[in-house]
This record gives C-alpha cells, sequence and structure tokens, in this order.
C-alpha cells in the first residue's frame, strides 16, 4: 500500500510569507536599534535655565557604561569646550552617574552637553541635551545626526553578528547531530563539508567583529577598523577579551572538527570508536560552553538584573538553539545530498530537537521576564514585540516539526544493494560511463560525494569486476585502468540507482518537504533573535521613559520656561526660529511671549501664530491660546492658565503666507 504524502499545502506558504512580511515591516520601519543602556537624569536636567554656573555636569545612566576621556563634552554657544575633561566616576551602589567639571567663569547662554560610551552589554549609546545660564541663547554648536552603531560600520557589524550565531548553531548542531544521532555521517562529505564551513563562517565573522569594533563603537569609519592603537583598546575591553577567548576556543573546535572527520571515520573496533565518542562529547560540550559563554560574558546576560543566574541560561538557551537549528541544517543537508538517512538517526534527532524545545522554552520563559518585566512593555516597546514575533516564529517551527516527527514515524530504511556489471547492458554501461565523467568534471558532485562513503570500497569492486567479467566470457586478465573505470561506473550506478530510489519514496519527500520548511523558519527566527541581542530591552525602555519624564525641562524660580524651535514653511521667507517663552512657568496665570526671527536673528513678521497646550498623561487638552501681535515678529498672550503640573506639549503653529504654514512641537515640564 502506497502511502500518500500530505501536502504542507498554501496555508503555511502564507503563514510562512506573512511572517517574512512581518519581520521586514518591523526591520524597515524602524531606526537603528538603540542600545541598552539609557540615560535616566542629568544635573542640570535636558532644557533647564539655571541661575548660575554649575560646577560640574552629572549623567545617571541605567546600567554600567564604559567611560572614556571624551565621552562626556560640554560645548558653549560658540562650539568651544567648556569643560576640563576630566571623567569623575560618581556611581554609589546601583547608581551609575559619571560627570565632567566646568571651567570657571563661564558666560550665560544655551550650553550643550554631547555624550558618548559604550554599555555594559557591548552596545554603543550617545545622545545630546542643552542647558542655559541665565537666559537661553542662540548656539552654533552642530552635532552628527549619525546614530550609534549605525551607517556602513554598523551594518557590516550586524551581519557579521548575524553570521556568527549561524555558524555556532551549525558547528555546534551539526557536531552533536553526527555524535549523537548519526555517526555514519561522519564519512558523509557533504555533511562534512557543512560543518567545517560553519567553523569558517563563525571563525571569519568573529575576526571582522574584533576589526570594526574600534569605528563600530567610536567614529563609525571604516578605515578606522586597521586603526592598530583602536584595535588595542578594543582588546583591553570586556567585548575585546570575549571575542579573543572565542577565536582561541575555535582553534579547540577546530582539533574536534579534525578528529571527528578524521581519526573517528578510520577507526574499524567498536570499543575504540566508544571511547573516541566519550572523549568527543565531553571535549566538545566544553568548547562549545566556552563559546556559548564568550556571548553571555558580554551582551545582555552578564548586565541588568541577576547576571549570576542569566548567565548560565543564557548559555543553555545558546547550546538548545544550536542543537535543535544546526542538527536540522545537516538534516536537511543529508536528506537531500546522502543516498540514505536511518530511521534511527531521525528518530534520535527528534528527541533531541524535543529536550531542545524544552530548554528553550524555560530558558525563553525566564529570559523574557528579565528583559521585559511587565505585559505593557511586551506590548508597547519594540523590544517586546519582537518577542512576540520571535514567539509567533517558534510556534510555527515548533507545528512544522510535529509534521516533521510524523513523517518520520513513517521513514522507511531505503535498500542499501547495488547492481552487479554481470546484470548491466551495454546501455547502462554508457549511462554509467557518462555519469562517471560527470562526477570528475565535477558536473555530479553529489553522486560523488555520497559514493564516497556507500559504495564497495574499489579494490574489492575490482575483483568484482574482474570475476563478473570472466562469468560473461571476458577474459580476467583486464587491464587494471579498465578495471579502475568499470568499479567507478558501477558505483556510479548503484548510486544513481539509490538516488532515484530515494527521490521516488513518498515518506523520505515528505520528510524533505518538511524539513525544509522548518529550516526556512529557522533563518528567519535566527534575525529575529539577532534583533533582539541589539535591541534596548523593555524593561530599560521603560525605566528610562519615566525616568526622562520625570526629569524633563524644568525652569528656575522665578525665571520663565524657554522653548527655542526653528522650522520651515517651504514658502517665501519660510525658515526662522520661534522663541517661546512662559512666565513664570508654574501651574496657575502665565504670561506668554512669542518671537518669530528670521535666521540671521532679525524679527520675521508673519500673518498668524497659534499655541496649544496638551498634558497627555491626564488627556487635558488641547488648549488653545490664541496671542496678539504686539509688533513686527513679537505676538503675546496674558493669563494663559496651567491647570496642573505636569509634562506638557507645546504646539506652535506658524503661518508665513496664505498657503505656507507648519506646526512645531516641545514637551516641558510645568511644575
Amino acid at each position: 500500500m502506497t502511502t500518500t504524502a500530505p501536502r504542507l499545502g498554501t496555508a503555511l506558504a502564507r503563514l510562512l510569507i506573512l511572517a517574512a512580511a512581518l519581520l521586514g515591516t518591523l526591520l524597515a520601519g524602524a531606526a537603528p536599534a538603540s542600545a541598552h543602556a539609557a540615560l535616566t537624569g542629568s544635573d542640570p536636567k535636558d532644557g533647564a535655565v539655571v541661575a548660575t554656573a554649575p560646577k560640574e555636569v552629572n549623567l545617571t545612566f541605567s546600567e554600567q557604561v564604559a567611560m572614556s576621556a571624551d565621552s562626556i563634552r560640554v560645548l558653549d554657544p560658540a562650539g568651544r569646550r567648556a569643560d576640563t575633561g576630566e571623567i569623575r566616576d560618581l556611581c554609589s551602589g546601583s547608581i551609575v552617574r559619571y560627570g565632567v567639571e566646568l571651567r570657571a567663569g563661564l558666560p550665560d547662554g544655551t550650553y550643550t552637553v554631547a555624550w558618548q560610551t559604550v554599555s555594559a552589554d557591548s552596545h554603543p549609546i550617545a545622545g545630546a541635551f542643552t542647558f542655559s545660564i541665565g537666559a537661553p541663547s542662540a548656539t552654533s554648536v552642530a552635532l552628527p545626526d549619525r546614530e550609534p552603531g549605525g551607517g556602513l560600520v554598523g551594518a557590516l557589524y550586524g551581519i557579521a553578528r548575524y553570521l556568527s550565531y549561524a555558524g555556532f548553531a551549525v558547528l555546534v548542531g551539526g557536531g552533536a547531530f553526527v555524535l549523537i544521532c548519526w555517526p555514519r555521517g561522519a564519512g558523509v562529505r557533504p555533511v562534512q563539508r557543512t560543518v567545517v564551513r560553519a567553523w569558517l563562517t563563525l571563525t571569519g565573522a568573529t575576526l571582522v567583529m574584533l576589526l570594526l569594533r574600534n569605528p563600530y563603537t567610536g567614529s563609525g569609519e571604516l578605515s578606522d577598523a586597521f586603526d592598530l592603537a583602536g584595535l588595542k583598546s578594543v582588546l583591553e575591553t570586556k567585548t575585546g577579551a570575549a571575542l579573543t577567548s572565542r577565536l582561541l576556543l575555535l582553534g579547540a573546535a577546530a582539533l574536534f572538527v579534525a578528529v571527528l572527520f578524521g581519526a573517528y571515520t578510520r577507526r574499524t573496533d567498536p570499543k575504540e570508536k566508544k571511547d573516541l565518542v566519550f572523549g568527543l562529547g565531553i571535549g566538545g560540550a566544553v568548547v562549545a560552553t566556552g563559546i556559548a559563554g564568550t556571548w553571555a560574558l558580554a551582551e545582555h546576560a552578564s548586565t541588568g538584573i541577576q547576571p549570576g543566574i542569566a548567565m548560565p541560561v543564557d548559555i543553555l538557551h545558546l547550546l538548545a538553539v544550536a542543537a535543535w537549528l544546526g542538527g536540522l541544517t545537516v538534516l536537511l543537508i543529508a536528506l537531500y545530498r546522502a543516498p540514505s538517512v536511518e530511521r534511527t538517526a531521525v528518530e534520535r534527532f527528534s528527541k533531541v530537537a524535543f529536550t531542545s524545545v524544552a530548554v528553550l522554552a524555560a530558558t525563553g520563559l525566564y529570559q523574557s521576564w528579565r528583559q521585559v518585566g511587565s505585559w505593557s512593555a511586551l506590548t508597547g516597546t519594540r523590544y517586546g514585540q519582537l518577542l512576540l514575533v520571535k514567539i509567533g516564529l517558534m510556534g510555527v517551527l515548533v507545528g512544522i516539526a510535529w509534521i516533521s516527527r510524523r513523517w518520520t514515524q513513517r521513514l522507511a530504511d531505503l535498500p542499501s544493494g547495488g547492481l552487479s556489471p554481470a546484470d548491466l547492458s551495454p546501455a547502462d554501461l554508457s549511462s554509467a560511463e557518462k555519469e562517471t565523467e560527470g562526477v570528475e568534471e565535477g558536473e555530479a558532485s553529489e553522486v560523488d560525494e555520497t559514493s564516497e562513503s556507500d559504495a564497495v570500497p574499489e579494490a574489492n569492486a575490482v575483483s568484482s569486476v574482474s570475476e563478473a567479467e570472466g562469468a560473461s566470457g571476458v577474459s580476467p586478465d583486464v587491464d587494471p585502468e579498465r578495471a579502475a573505470q568499470l568499479a567507478r561506473q558501477r558505483a556510479a550506478v548503484a548510486t544513481a540507482r539509490r538516488k532515484r530510489e530515494r527521490d521516488a519514496d513518498p515518506e523520505r519527500s515528505g520528510l524533505r518537504r518538511s524539513v525544509l520548511t522548518e529550516a526556512t523558519v529557522a533563518v528567519v527566527l535566527l534575525a529575529v533573535t539577532t534583533v533582539l541581542t541589539t535591541t534596548e530591552p523593555g524593561r530599560t525602555e521603560e525605566e528610562a521613559g519615566r525616568s526622562t519624564s520625570a526629569s524633563g525641562p524644568a525652569a528656575v524660580p522665578d525665571r520663565p520656561v524657554d522653548v527655542r524651535l526653528p522650522f520651515d514653511t517651504g514658502g517665501v521667507d519660510g525658515k526662522g526660529v520661534v522663541r517661546l517663552s512662559l512666565d513664570p512657568g508654574r501651574t496657575g496665570a502665565n504670561g506668554l511671549h512669542i518671537y518669530v526671527e528670521r535666521p540671521d536673528g532679525k524679527p520675521l513678521d508673519v500673518p498668524e501664530v497659534k499655541v496649544a497646550l496638551t498634558l497627555e498623561a491626564k488627556d487635558v487638552g488641547p488648549l488653545p491660546v490664541a496671542p496678539d501681535r504686539i509688533q513686527a515678529g513679537h505676538w503675546s498672550a496674558s493669563g494663559v492658565q496651567i491647570p496642573m503640573p505636569g509634562e506638557w506639549r507645546i504646539q506652535v503653529t506658524v503661518r508665513t503666507s496664505e498657503i505656507d504654514q507648519t506646526t512645531l512641537d516641545k514637551n516641558v515640564k510645568i511644575g
């Protein structure tokens, strides 16, 4: 009775397309991923106006950061350095705070604080804010608009990061698949090439990340990748130490691969093979754990809450991913390139995959709680949204794995016998000779690769050919070269026959389709995981948001809240600056003054200016304000009521002609 292969159908294809489209939307529509430390406070605060010059500027972060001499720069209105360049460590307990002293005798005006550093989980962060001494003023400071870790260097670093994860998964998972599930696969050339290429990929990606680390966290210029001084400074960091350790461990991994595909395949004594498997298993587990530990040491798990628990959990998570996805990759290669895969091998991998999924579920649940922390962060932050996508893809992957498991239960071993040359007709020999020539020319590499592990040894094949020819009336004194050629033909025909039988087997065909689909989803899942490692965790993002809201722009007692907003309506005389002053900047009645100026600072007379105030946290507003024109470029309103304190959004609409206008907004803290 012939079993009909269940089709995956268009529904699954549509689901995969939807998952890929969702991933593309998330990646394409988002700004460059922010890092995992965040600025949670500063003194002076962003936008504050202080009566006298402070002695220093302090910055508070959500987690530990690595500071250098130029990590904090304070620039005066003319763009000159106003700080001494001496970074002070003000950390105390769980509070991460750094400061820089200011020079004495600073004049009044608006000062810019620019900062750039590296968070404890290896990601670059940067930002800037302003404060004013005495009264706000114009400033000529132009800060770079490049995101930290962005540009070409950031893209190359991200690709290398993805390739390193993929190489690790296939290297570790492939080795485990051969040792645990399919020992005969150690002699199959496609399997060997897959694992070796994974080692090369991981090694190359690690070297690229080490070279790009300096420009990735600093200038962003690709040419700085070969700056020896910068490379030396990278090697002194935690991330540099992790990458260097990974390279050293990859040297040990190369020895593991060489023994697995060399000495192990040549062993014939069962006891020797068993002892070698035990040694390879112990050594491989130690090396794989060490390589996984280089990620845990330098990224998410090494910082934040409970690092002592998070790092071992992260290592287990990475090893489980490798055992599942890496083993899946090698199984897929074997199903397509090897002449046969025993049912027992697939059944063993099914058990390994089930165990890996259980470990992934347990470790992933802990990691999700640690990085997200709340339901609002799960749905309201980019990290949480990506995590939901990953969970959805995991569900799809488990569903496809269940289909693969059904096919595994139906899979039957293919016959391993071959054809005797005595049974071949002249047409068969001619076809086999063509196939053999194709092998020699590289046109049928699959036949060559698989026949090396499954064909009869050439010496025995030559003997068989000689006997067959003698039985069929051919002289036994066959030319050795001709005998060798006939042996290759015999092996090629036998392999071709097994390949046809393999491709015609419905159970194997169904398993191949389901495993291929599973691997396709796994590629997308790995991409989402890579993006998650470069995205600010939801817990950190929410804490930073609360801290920022609590420490927004504030006014000095008896001084107004001043806001400066550049605008461009696009028409004639459409460029300028709006200066808004709310006095005294407290709840109750306030006086409002608006000054509209040209880029050169001269007054700009515009037809209309409108203002609206909104307190989004309390659903108050927008409260419209209609200022009166006092003179060219000057508008004013009295008795502007601020009903309650909070983070108010001020919207200013400027109309420069009958059709040209723009709306500007700024959040200010009103106490």
